[in-house]
């Protein structure tokens, strides 16, 4: 099946998309992710947790798995434009929104959500983000989707797919409605990997 290029993919950057996931497979495996959350809460003891999109496709999935789990503080959302080890190399004109965390961060429980895990340089500096603003007693790390290529030490708590691609394959979320998750040929010529 094939789907218009989203406005959110970078132009020259990937070509040839088409529908990874579809919409109904994304709600359905969202599903099983907060059930998979409230029951490590339940193993971990954490009645209250505070829940944390990464922007942008963090922010989509983490909407949908507050609601599900019935949190009731406000779902925070965390931007790490000036955070990333790439800055210098994507320019100085990153798309930047504003980060949001309704409470404090202090000695609370904390649902770190993103739409996919690959380098784990994204966690990294949320993580560098979320410690500039306080000292979290646990983080959480929930993905809709893993794929291979880490290149630092991190490893999601709930995941809802597993992707296994090509070294010029990528994957990207597309949203926020409906939410598809897109798979692309990459069409970048330096060798260089997404930083995810």
């Amino acid at each position: 099946m094939r789907s218009r290029r989203p406005s959110s993919w970078k132009p020259g950057s990937v070509n040839k998309t088409d529908i990874w996931k579809d919409a109904t497979e994304i709600e359905a495996v969202i599903t099983q992710m907060a059930a998979d959350l409230k029951a490590l809460m339940a193993r971990r003891g954490i009645p209250v947790p505070l829940m944390i999109g990464i922007h942008t496709g963090g922010v989509w999935i983490a909407d949908r798995l507050h609601e599900r789990l019935g949190l009731t503080e406000p779902l925070g959302h965390l931007d790490i434009s000036f955070y990333r080890d790439d800055f210098t190399r994507i320019g100085m004109h990153p798309q930047v929104r504003p980060s949001y965390l309704p409470v404090g961060i202090d000695d609370r429980h904390l649902i770190l959500v993103d739409d996919v895990l690959q380098s784990g340089r994204t966690i990294r500096a949320a993580l560098n983000v979320l410690f500039d603003y306080g000292r979290p007693a646990s983080v959480i790390l929930a993905t809709l989707a893993e794929r291979d290529g880490r290149e630092l030490p991190v490893a999601p708590d709930v995941v809802g797919f597993q992707a296994r691609l090509g070294d010029e394959e990528q994957i990207k979320l597309s949203g926020p409605e409906p939410l598809l998750m897109l798979r692309g040929q990459s069409a970048r010529k330096t060798g260089d990997k997404p930083d995810r």
